[in-house]
Formats: structure tokens, C-alpha cells, sequence
């Protein structure tokens, strides 16, 4: 199974909505995506039969059962008449979050509005990337808070509803809320990001993240490719939704492009491999460290994507499979990006 994390609004400003060269994919044939709801199905067994109520959900749902409870519920066992681990954590998240399916169930009676746009991003993998074999079930979920916001297994693509709860859900506003998801974390915790996240996991599905153990430039270029890929599979959302910074970040990064390359060229080294110093341009955070307190956090990523812009401006119409088996290193050094 292959878990991806949680990777909106008027475009204003500096930074573009959309993209000015988006393709025709409307005679693209993807199928009619249909979201199944396996949240409800699970909170309607009877937690006093878990056995009998998963054998069930699973004859039911036999392509997202198994993995919902082994991974996502944290089981490690498949279901068995002996998986008495999975009867356990099933039982014990069945009762325990029963109250969250209940306020969730409610901000998300239909899901009915998100299949077209799932469906226009789904036209745009195959027509960028036509070998790829789209998942052939979505299903909606809730999973634990700790869970993924997106999860892609080998039938499915998997949307947890528990990381789009909205920004203001009571859990999010915790002390133990906001030690896993932070404010500046927590405030994309929103309907319009789903179909952002489910794109950019099927994006790392098809590109998986190579960045690790990589020099800071490489990282920041690798990062940034993922957000000019973003712009192909999901030409129509805002800039603010496919990076996941705020449109006043954009705008401040936009405006301030020249002095923010100065200042990773004289304020650090682009090929260090120190850890500490490359989670500082790259991760999440509420700003960089160094920086004005307008600045976002993964910065660097944002400096990746303009070096990827100015790369793909320099070497005329390549495809997105070209750009991203481009090494990271040809680009940045074929770009000679110097903003002014």
C-alpha cells in the first residue's frame, strides 16, 4: 500500500491562476469516477460483532478492507478468523471516533461535487502520462488523525475525510491537535484541497520522491518540480492550493524573487547535505528561519519550481515526462536562474 500524506480562493496578486497552455482533454475517456463511501459503511457495524461486521465490509469492499484495516488502522494482520489484532483496532477505532464520523457525516452528505474534478484531473494523467494505470476505485474513509489525507493502494485512491474536516474542527484546535498539525499546517485542512492532494499523490505515485540524501539544490529543484507538475495535472486551482502557501506568501515571494535567490547564495551552500540546514528551506514550517516573517516555510521548494520554470522556458516544448527524468542537477545548471 502506498500511503501519501496531506500534500483556495481567488487568485490575486503576483502569481498566476492556472495555466495559460492547458491542453483540450475533454474527448480523454477516464471512465465515471464514482466515490464510494466506505466511512459510512464502516460506522455502521455493530461494534459488538466486529468479526462478522468486517468479513462483511470486506465481501463488500474487498480492494480497501483488507489495507484500511491492516495500515491505516495500524493492525499489521490481515483479516482472518484468527486477526485478533484486527478486530481490536477496528472495534477500538469504531468507538472511539464515532463522534468524529458523526460531524464529518455531516459536512460531507454528498460527495457528489468532487467526482467532476476528480474525473478533469484524472483526463490529465492520461493525457500527460498515458501509460499510467489509474487507480480504478475511490473511496472516501475516515481514518485516525494521524492518518493519511490520501492514500494510494494497488485498486484504489483513498481519501481520508478526517484531514478535511475544516480549519476550525475542534480536534484541530487542541493542544494535541495542533502538536501533530500546527496552525499553519492545520488551515489546509479543507474541502478545496482534496483534489490538489489526490493529484499530487498520484503525481509521487508516478514520480516517487528522490530527493533524500540529496545536496540542498537538488532538493529544492526535486520539490520544485512536484509544484510545476501540479500546474499540468491541475491547471484550474490557484497557485495558493497546489503549493499549499497562502496567496499573500506567493505575493511576497513574487515580489521579492531576486532577494531571496541573493540570500541562499550568500546566507548558505546550495550543495551542503547538512540535515538541519536543508529542513530549514525544505518542510513545513510558519516561515524560514532568517527570513522576513512574510516568508513561508519550504521556501526552497518555491525556488526549485522558479528554476524549473526558467529551465523548461529555456529548452522549448518538452513533455512533463521529460522534465521530470531530467536529472536535478541538469536543470538547475542549465537554467541559470538569476532573477532580478
Amino acid at each position: 500500500m502506498r500511503i501519501i500524506g496531506f500534500f483556495l480562493v481567488a487568485c490575486v496578486g503576483l502569481v498566476s491562476c492556472g495555466s495559460a497552455d492547458k491542453p483540450d482533454v475533454s474527448g480523454i475517456d477516464v471512465g465515471k469516477v464514482h466515490i464510494e463511501r466506505f466511512d459510512t459503511a464502516f460506522f455502521s457495524l455493530d461494534s459488538n460483532n466486529i468479526p462478522r461486521g468486517l468479513f462483511q465490509l470486506s465481501r463488500r469492499y474487498p480492494y480497501f478492507t483488507p489495507d484500511f484495516v491492516a495500515n491505516i488502522l495500524g493492525s499489521d494482520e490481515q483479516l482472518s478468523d484468527t486477526s485478533r489484532l484486527a478486530f481490536a483496532a477496528a472495534r477500538e477505532f469504531l468507538v472511539t471516533y464515532h463522534g468524529v464520523e458523526d460531524s464529518l457525516k455531516q459536512k460531507y452528505k454528498q460527495l457528489d461535487w468532487l467526482e467532476p474534478e476528480l474525473q478533469q484531473g484524472f483526463r490529465y494523467v492520461k493525457y500527460y502520462f498515458p501509460q499510467y494505470k489509474l487507480p480504478p476505485k475511490v473511496v472516501a474513509f475516515t481514518g485516525p488523525f494521524d492518518g493519511p489525507g490520501v492514500a494510494i493502494t494497488s485498486y484504489t485512491l483513498a481519501i481520508g475525510l478526517q484531514s478535511y474536516a475544516g480549519a476550525n474542527f475542534s480536534f484541530y484546535l487542541t493542544s494535541k491537535g495542533q502538536d501533530m498539525y500546527p496552525l499553519y499546517v492545520s488551515r489546509r485542512f479543507k474541502p478545496e484541497y482534496i483534489t490538489a492532494n489526490c493529484l499530487n499523490a498520484i503525481a509521487q505515485d508516478i514520480f516517487p520522491d528522490s530527493s533524500d540524501n540529496r545536496p540542498l539544490i537538488e532538493q529544492m529543484v526535486i520539490k520544485g518540480r512536484y509544484f510545476w507538475l501540479a500546474g499540468k495535472l491541475d491547471p484550474d486551482a490557484p497557485d495558493s492550493i497546489r503549493t499549499d502557501y497562502t496567496q499573500a506568501q506567493l505575493n511576497w515571494c513574487a515580489g521579492n524573487e531576486a532577494s531571496i535567490w541573493n540570500f541562499f547564495l550568500q546566507a548558505t551552500d546550495l550543495y551542503t547535505l547538512d540535515p538541519d540546514i536543508i529542513k530549514n528551506y525544505i518542510g513545513e514550517g510558519p516561515k524560514t528561519l532568517g527570513m522576513p516573517d512574510a516568508s513561508p516555510g519550504n521556501i526552497g521548494a518555491w525556488v526549485g519550481w522558479q528554476i524549473v520554470k526558467k529551465y523548461v522556458a529555456e529548452h522549448g516544448k518538452l513533455t512533463p515526462a521529460q522534465v521530470m527524468a531530467t536529472p536535478a542537477r541538469t536543470i538547475f545548471e542549465e537554467a541559470k536562474y538569476k532573477p532580478k
